[in-house]
C-alpha cells in the first residue's frame, strides 16, 4: 500500500488500540451487542487463543481491523470461521476496513477453511456495503436475535464461501 498505510498480522501490543475500536462499536449500538466496554486484556485473549488478527492503519496507528474465531466446536466445521471486522470512528470510508478483511479473506483461504460468517445490524449500510462488494452474500435473516438496550434487534447473516 502506498502513503504509508500498512496491513499486517496484529500482536499483542495492539491490544490496547484494538480494544479502544472495539469499544467505538460498544458505543455506537450498531455494531455488537456488546455493552460493556472491552479491555486490553480481553483482546489479548485472542492471541493466547490463537486466532488469526489483521491490522490496517497509516504511520504507526492502527486503523481498523479483522479476527476470526471457530465457528462451532464440531468437527464437520472446522474449516468454517465466524469473523469481525472494526474500522475506527475517524477512519471509516478509508478503505483501511477493506483491507484487513482483505489480509483475513487471503488467511482463510491460504489456511484451507471454506467459509467466512458473521452477522450485521440491518441498519450498518456502510458494513453491509463493505461486505457486499467483497463477495460475502447475504442468505438471511434471524428475527429478534437479542436484546441490545432493552430491544430486541434483528441480524442479517453473511457468508462468503471459498469452494
Amino acid at each position: 500500500m502506498t502513503s504509508g498505510r500498512f496491513v499486517r498480522n496484529a500482536t499483542p501490543e495492539d491490544a490496547g488500540r484494538l480494544a479502544e475500536i472495539y469499544n467505538q462499536g460498544i458505543e455506537e449500538r450498531i455494531a455488537t451487542f456488546e455493552t460493556e466496554p472491552r479491555s486490553p486484556a480481553e483482546i489479548a485473549a485472542w492471541f493466547e487463543n490463537g486466532y488469526p488478527v489483521f491490522v490496517a492503519g497509516a504511520g504507526d496507528r492502527v486503523m481498523a481491523y479483522s479476527v476470526a474465531y471457530p465457528y462451532r466446536p464440531r468437527r464437520c466445521y472446522e474449516g468454517v470461521r465466524e469473523f469481525s471486522i472494526y474500522t475506527a470512528r475517524e477512519a471509516r470510508g478509508s478503505g483501511f476496513g477493506r483491507a484487513a478483511l482483505s489480509a483475513l479473506i487471503d488467511h482463510a483461504k491460504a489456511r484451507g477453511w471454506w467459509k467466512l460468517l458473521s452477522r450485521v445490524f440491518p441498519e450498518n449500510i456502510a458494513s453491509r456495503a463493505l461486505l457486499q462488494s467483497a463477495g460475502f452474500r447475504e442468505v438471511g435473516i434471524y428475527e429478534k436475535h437479542a436484546k441490545l438496550d432493552g430491544q430486541w434487534r434483528d441480524v442479517v447473516i453473511v457468508e462468503k464461501f471459498f469452494g
